[in-house]
Parts: C-alpha cells; sequence; structure tokens
C-alpha cells in the first residue's frame, strides 16, 4: 500500500499560510476587546450593548462550526479559507463606519463571525492534521502561536495608532491586512485527500473510523470535553473583551492597559509553543490541567486583590494559558475517536468553546452595568476553574486505568 509521501517546502509552507491566517483570525477577533470603551464613549453606547455584539458574535461562528469542519472534512480547504478571508476583510472595514448597534450587530456579529469561523481553528487544524499526521501537536501548536502573534503584533500596532486613527480607522487598518492574506493563499498547495490519509493510518495500524459521529456524541469523554471547552470559552471571551476596560477601571492608561492586553498575546505564544511540545510526548491531558490550575490562582488572586500590580500579574499569567486549549481539540478528538470525522467533532467542541464565550463576554458587560465592577464575575471564574480542572482530571483517571 502507498504511503504519502509530503514534500517538506510544501509542508512548511502550508504551515506558514496557516499561521499567519490564524495571526489575523486572532487579532481582528480581540480587536473588539481594546476599541471596547472608545466606542462605547464615541457612541455613547452602553458596554452591554457592545458585550451583546460579542456575544452575537460568539454565537453565531459557534452555530456555524460544525458545518465548516464537515466542509473541511470533504472538500479542499483552500477554496473555504479564500472566501472566508475575503468576506471577513470586508465586514471588518465595514465596521468602520457604523453608526447603529444594528448595524454593528449585523456586520461583526453575524457577516464577519461566519466568515472569521471559516478562518478558525476547525478548517486549520484539519489542513494541518492531513499535512503533519506525525505530529499534530507541534505542529498545531506552531500554527495556533500565531493567534498569539497576532494578539501581540495588532493589538500593540493598533494601541500605538489608536489615538491617531481612531477606533473606525483601526478597522479599515485591519482589513487591509486580511485582503493582502488572500495572495499566499492563492499558492496553497492541495492536501492528502482524506482516503490518503486513511491509507496511512491504516498502514501504521491506526483505526481512523470509530463509529462515527452518532457514536462519539453519546460517550462519557466527548461530554467532559464538552464541559472543558465551554469553561474555557466563558472565561477566555470574558478575560479577551473586558481586560483592557477593567484594567483602565483600576487605574492604568488606556494605552498601558491596551499594550498590556498586547503582551498577554506574547506569553500565549510561549504557552501554546510549550504545550505543542508537552502534547506529542505526554497526551494533551496534562497540559489541560496545567491551564486550570493556574486560572484558578490567577482569578483567585485579582478576585481578592484587584490593584495595579495584580493585575499585570494577572493578565500575563492569564496569557500563558490564553492557547493552551486551542491546539489540544484535533489531539482530543484525533486520540479518543480517530480521524475520518475530525473536522466535524472538532468543530462541535469549538462550537461549545466560542458560543459560552459569547456568553461569557455579555456577562462581564451585564455584571458591570448593573454592579459597577467585575467582582462577581471573578467568583464564577474561580469555581468553574475548579470545575473545569476536576473534569480534566477524570480524563486523566481515565487514561491511567486503560494503561494497567
Amino acid at each position: 500500500m502507498t504511503v504519502y509521501k509530503m514534500p517538506p517546502v510544501k509542508a512548511l509552507f502550508v504551515l506558514a499560510v496557516a499561521f499567519l491566517l490564524l495571526l489575523f483570525n486572532g487579532g481582528s477577533r480581540f480587536t473588539i476587546g481594546l476599541t471596547l470603551k472608545p466606542m462605547a464613549d464615541d457612541l455613547v453606547w452602553s458596554r452591554t450593548t457592545l458585550s451583546l455584539t460579542v456575544t452575537v458574535f460568539m454565537v453565531v461562528s459557534a452555530v456555524v462550526l460544525p458545518v465548516i469542519g464537515r466542509l473541511a472534512d470533504r472538500y479542499n480547504p483552500k477554496l473555504i479559507l479564500i472566501f472566508a478571508l475575503l468576506v471577513s476583510s470586508a465586514s471588518i472595514a465595514l465596521m468602520g463606519l457604523i453608526q447603529t448597534p444594528f448595524q454593528a450587530i449585523l456586520l461583526y456579529g453575524v457577516i464577519f463571525a461566519l466568515s472569521n469561523a471559516g478562518t478558525s481553528v476547525a478548517p486549520i487544524g484539519v489542513l494541518i492534521s492531513r499535512w503533519f499526521p506525525n505530529r499534530l501537536g507541534l505542529a498545531n501548536s506552531i500554527a495556533i502561536s500565531g493567534m498569539g502573534v497576532g494578539q501581540l503584533v495588532i493589538i500593540l500596532l493598533l494601541t500605538a495608532q489608536l489615538d491617531v486613527i481612531g477606533w473606525r480607522g483601526a478597522f479599515i487598518l485591519l482589513a487591509g491586512l486580511g485582503f493582502v492574506l488572500v495572495v499566499p493563499l492563492m499558492f496553497l498547495g492541495v492536501p492528502p485527500t482524506l482516503q490518503q490519509q486513511t491509507d496511512q493510518g491504516v498502514s501504521r495500524g491506526v483505526d481512523d473510523s470509530r463509529g462515527g459521529v452518532s457514536t462519539a456524541v453519546c460517550t462519557r469523554v466527548f461530554w467532559i470535553l464538552i464541559v472543558i471547552y465551554a469553561v474555557c470559552g466563558g472565561q477566555d471571551f470574558f478575560v479577551a473583551t473586558h481586560v483592557v476596560a477593567f484594567a483602565s477601571d483600576q487605574g492604568l492608561t488606556s494605552s498601558m492597559a491596551g499594550n498590556l492586553f498586547a503582551v498577554m498575546g506574547l506569553f500565549g505564544l510561549f504557552g501554546v509553543l510549550a504545550t505543542g511540545f508537552l502534547t506529542d510526548r505526554y497526551g494533551p491531558v496534562l497540559p489541560t490541567l496545567v491551564c486550570f490550575a493556574v486560572r484558578i490562582v490567577v482569578f483567585t488572586l485579582v478576585m481578592l486583590m484587584p490593584t495595579p500590580t495584580t493585575i499585570i500579574l494577572f493578565a500575563l499569567c492569564y496569557g500563558i494559558t490564553f492557547w493552551i486549549t486551542a491546539p489540544l481539540t484535533v489531539v482530543f478528538v484525533q486520540q479518543y475517536f480517530g480521524r475520518a470525522d475530525l473536522g466535524v467533532l472538532s468543530g462541535i467542541i469549538i462550537m461549545t468553546h466560542q458560543a459560552a464565550g459569547g456568553a461569557g463576554a455579555y456577562l462581564g458587560g451585564a455584571v458591570y452595568d448593573a454592579f459597577g465592577d467585575y467582582h462577581h464575575v471573578f467568583v464564577w471564574m474561580v469555581v468553574l476553574s475548579v470545575v473545569a480542572f476536576w473534569f480534566t482530571w477524570q480524563l486523566r483517571r481515565k487514561e491511567t486505568i486503560e494503561a494497567l
């Protein structure tokens, strides 16, 4: 049986393009966190209104992710990525012209959400799995580190220019970057087909079909993953949407708060790359346990002592955990359910992450408008971190029992 061998140059080019796409994806998603306060002040909107826009974005992008995953399983992801990037860039550009909440919800919450899902971890994770089947953890971590770099570079760039170009100019500048990235996408090679990957798996004695989607969603492991990713998503997008505003409320200048958010991306880069090495050596459970252990500590710290110093420490430590679970999605799915339905199952799990993220973003705005601070949200974040740690430990116990 013929084993497909990938030319190294083509594989590295695919990895580089995936990195750049997720750089744009991460930077464009989190720009709303940087612009939250100036938009609210300029348009005279409440933070709840803008948080609702983020919530709609998260829910819409979440609902469409399994569909995107299914398309990526069945067709060449290149076409999906090009179309999605063009629509994403156009909708971001139009965000610079909005005047009403309806326009923000339509452009950012719906159109940008649909297209952003097309350049997200789900289709790119499938793409990476086809080109790097033997080093999936590390390759996926390198690609997803682009989201951390995007958060660092794009947010730093926009923070430096925000006082000059304003929040409207920030969206238009970001859209220009998206249109430029279409060029390398045009030269993306055709990945191995699903059948070729299945042949590889069979040659190594790997079962790539373990009962399909209907069987997977009836397992205990699947629902444990759903809980873990729901908690992670709620926390991530609460922090991403509100940390700049929270830091400003506690006395940090707007530029310092924006730069702090950007540096979170740098620390996230370290975290996600370390995750790749740990995953290929020890599996995905260990880095997930580390992720929630760190979050228990830092959420408790900022809940009890919300000072500028602890906020900086919180942001940097949380940043390390920010991208840890992202590259692990396809690793968890492949490990427990095989490769045949990798895209759709990963899409369902990421859908949960996104939907819960929308709830977390909205909850932050609603609690702030009701109480004038974020204290009650931080209490819940500590509780949820403990819950997620416990569920992750159940996966660890399952692996230990199976190894005996």
